[in-house]
């Protein structure tokens, strides 16, 4: 069972969450504070699960409005292709005064980016960036370089596994459990992220500097949303899928970061949606 001060604690994020999804609240909260029973029940034909298969994160920082993005954008699928990898492209909205306004564009992502600038001590965010685990940053389009950092992050794992992190559904529900560190504890309280993926989007842009392009995107994060706070002991959370669902959405990826702009303790997706 969840102690009284975790349940609370989620409680107050299930708040936030439902806030900017909907008027759900009662059903999710109800669901919040249930238990997993028969977690990793073997054979049960209901219960899809992903369970201690944490992934290398990349996130590609990029917009519609910016010329030198495209090139990373397509370079984004063949890092998706590596198996123990997560990709995401978020798309900021800093560049839209350029004369076109991106589609996915949003100040959340700009300021997740913001988070990472003042971490990596650069004082200034930039596009196409990309970022590695919450740890290094280069740019987008240099497919090397994002590689070198991959493999590094690889060996640093191999030595030192990651928090188990998983997410699965069953009638209906979304479940997403964390383990606990034992000894370790986090440097600052993690936060537990959920990321709504649509796996691939086309838009003819029709001003700005990319003007008469039809450009294609990859693992587009639609939406990201904080559903909890993770202090180094196991947690389970429970959402409704109904509620969380999105018609242009075909998956999700639950991310545990260090504070809120920190490195990735953990990353998992589920694509069966």
């Amino acid at each position: 069972m969840l102690k009284l001060r975790q349940i609370v604690k989620i409680s107050q994020y299930s708040q936030c969450f439902l806030s900017r999804l909907g008027a759900y609240g009662l059903a999710l909260l109800v669901s919040l504070f249930m238990t997993l029973p028969a977690m990793s029940a073997p054979g049960d034909p209901m219960l899809k699960f992903r369970h201690g298969t944490s992934k290398i994160l990349l996130e590609l920082y990029t917009s519609q409005g910016c010329s030198s993005c495209p090139s990373a954008d397509a370079l984004l699928p063949t890092f998706i292709a590596q198996e123990d990898i997560i990709a995401l492209s978020m798309s900021v909205d800093y560049w839209d005064y350029l004369g076109w306004r991106d589609t996915f564009g949003h100040a959340k992502f700009t300021k997740r980016q913001h988070s990472y600038a003042r971490q990596f001590r650069v004082g200034h965010v930039y596009t196409p960036q990309v970022v590695v685990d919450g740890l290094s940053h280069h740019n987008g389009a240099d497919e090397s370089a994002i590689q070198e950092m991959i493999e590094k992050r690889r060996a640093a794992r191999a030595k030192n596994p990651p928090v188990d992190l998983g997410v699965g559904s069953k009638d209906g529900t979304l479940i997403i459990t964390v383990g606990d560190m034992q000894n370790k504890r986090p440097q600052k309280k993690a936060t537990l992220w959920m990321a709504l993926v649509s796996k691939k989007e086309s838009v003819e842009i029709r001003r700005g500097e990319n003007r008469g392009k039809l450009l294609t995107y990859h693992n587009v994060v639609r939406n990201l949303t904080p559903i909890g706070h993770w202090n180094g002991e196991k947690m389970t959370v429970k959402l409704p899928k109904k509620h969380i669902s999105q018609g242009n959405i075909d998956g999700c990826v639950i991310l545990l970061q260090d504070g809120d702009g920190g490195p990735i303790v953990a990353a998992v997706e589920m694509n069966d949606w």
